[in-house]
């Protein structure tokens, strides 16, 4: 530990939040952390995991540290009203912190999958995130930021679904794109809800990792996949090496689109529209506007 502080011998070295709590013991009165890891000590899901081996960046604001392994500084000017505190600690806020990993992204995938990720939890909406970009003239990765946020969705449920939409946007060049959109049969009956539906075609993407693949989760998958196929649906699957190397996936994905029916929206036998009963939860406000009680009863997996 550093500044003469000890961790005991039984902390576990490795925990996101653990790091963040030591790499702050060397903030200046007036810093603060940011980027990913002002995130995962905020305790929003997946950025402990996404920023394993990642350094911890204090912003400095102009204060000189010394370097330290895993700690990375960063001497940008930062308003007193983007600095916050996090049980105890001072943390940048949520569009400064997403923004800051976005505009040092090495490409503009890797951009959106930050900001997908962090519209998620809930922290951050699109708005925010294009507003505070808007101020940031002449920055670093400005642009990438500003394009990133075009290709970004704001009801992403894992960071295999950011990947799988962006194959089909990037790749395919894909436009009427949208995740986890509940799809309902002409008399509002609640049909699924796909991880990634191209509207335009009428197509089903989703991703399966392991737990898909067997016992009773493969069985429901099948009678899933069954009534989408029965709605006038095609479907395509992305599995673990799709990831890396995509071009099967691509592939299956053209030959869906082709052989899906291009019917005009009043001829299909499924819709996206939302019948009045049913509450929506496809953006940031209107997850913010659910009391803990809905969230935990209208979210899902999505609250686990």
């Amino acid at each position: 530990m550093w500044r003469g502080l000890y961790v005991p011998a039984s902390v576990d070295q490795d925990d996101a939040q653990q790091r963040v709590l030591e790499a702050a013991t060397l903030l200046p009165n007036t810093g603060a952390v940011t980027g990913w890891a002002a995130y995962a000590w905020a305790g929003a899901k997946w950025f402990a995991g996404m920023g394993e081996r990642r350094a911890i960046t204090l912003s400095t604001y102009g204060h000189k540290i010394a370097k330290r392994p895993g700690v990375e500084i960063s001497a940008e000017r930062m308003p007193p009203q983007e600095r916050c505190w996090v049980d105890g600690i001072p943390i940048t806020n949520p569009a400064r912190s997403v923004v800051f990993e976005m505009r040092y992204a090495p490409d503009v995938r890797e951009a959106v999958r930050w900001l997908d990720l962090a519209l998620a939890s809930d922290h951050v909406s699109r708005v925010e995130a294009a507003a505070y970009v808007s101020t940031l003239n002449g920055w670093t990765g400005v642009q990438v930021a500003r394009d990133a946020i075009v290709l970004s969705d704001e009801n992403v449920w894992s960071p295999t679904e950011v990947d799988l939409r962006l194959c089909w946007r990037l790749d395919l060049q894909l436009e009427n794109i949208v995740c986890n959109r509940p799809v309902f049969d002409l008399d509002g009956r609640h049909i699924g809800t796909p991880d990634v539906l191209d509207l335009e075609a009428g197509v089903v993407g989703e991703y399966d990792g392991k737990a898909h693949l067997q016992g009773k989760q493969r069985a429901t998958d099948i009678k899933r996949e069954a009534r989408f196929r029965a709605s006038g649906l095609e479907y395509v699957t992305m599995v673990s090496r799709d990831r890396f190397e995509p071009s099967g996936f691509l592939r299956r994905t053209l030959e869906a689109r082709s052989r899906a029916r291009r019917l005009p929206v009043a001829d299909r036998r499924w819709t996206i529209d939302q019948p009045r009963w049913w509450i929506p939860t496809h953006t940031v406000e209107q997850r913010r506007a659910l009391s803990a009680a809905e969230r935990g009863r209208f979210l899902g997996r999505r609250a686990a």
